[in-house]
């Protein structure tokens, strides 16, 4: 399948929105969340004036004029949070194009691009279960905290 990743359009930060709640990891036999979930604060905090901080960026793929999945990063109090120079990533892919690579190459363009802008690290949240933590460490991740639910994964960009 041919895709393109391309930077975000101001016009299209809206859809942040979209893939926050796609990123919401959804373990087997749990009921889906409704789409207002987004709106607390603990999950606001990835997508509200995106843009507007020097840390903000985002990268999109696109298939047929269609934007299917996005990677954002930015320095904030997350669930990923390390300290105030490391970016949190955020990932989200629409379901039919989930397992195709494209999350993959999102990740990677994004980590080329923190390490040209001089970042040393970036780090993400990602609860054990969630099939993306294979993902997270073939682009270069690893665990370096692990919570009841969750663990705590950086990327070192001079690995990359």
């Amino acid at each position: 399948m041919d895709y393109v990743i391309r930077k975000i359009k101001e016009t299209e930060a809206h859809l942040l929105e979209n893939f926050l709640y796609e990123a919401i990891f959804i373990p087997e036999g749990v009921k889906v969340p409704p789409k207002s979930c987004i709106n607390s604060p603990e999950l606001q905090v990835y997508i509200t004036e995106f843009g507007k901080k020097k840390d903000d960026y985002a990268l999109v793929a696109e298939i047929n004029d269609e934007i299917v999945g996005a990677v954002w990063v930015r320095i904030m109090n997350d669930y990923g949070h390390i300290d105030d120079e490391t970016p949190s990533f955020a990932i989200s892919l629409y379901k039919d194009y989930r397992g195709m690579g494209i999350g993959t190459a999102l990740m990677e363009h994004m980590l080329r691009h923190l390490k040209n802008h001089k970042y040393s690290t970036t780090s993400l949240a990602v609860q054990k279960d969630n099939y993306a933590v294979k993902m997270y460490k073939k682009v270069g991740f690893s665990i370096v905290k692990e919570l009841e639910e969750e663990y705590l994964m950086v990327c070192r960009l001079d690995n990359i």
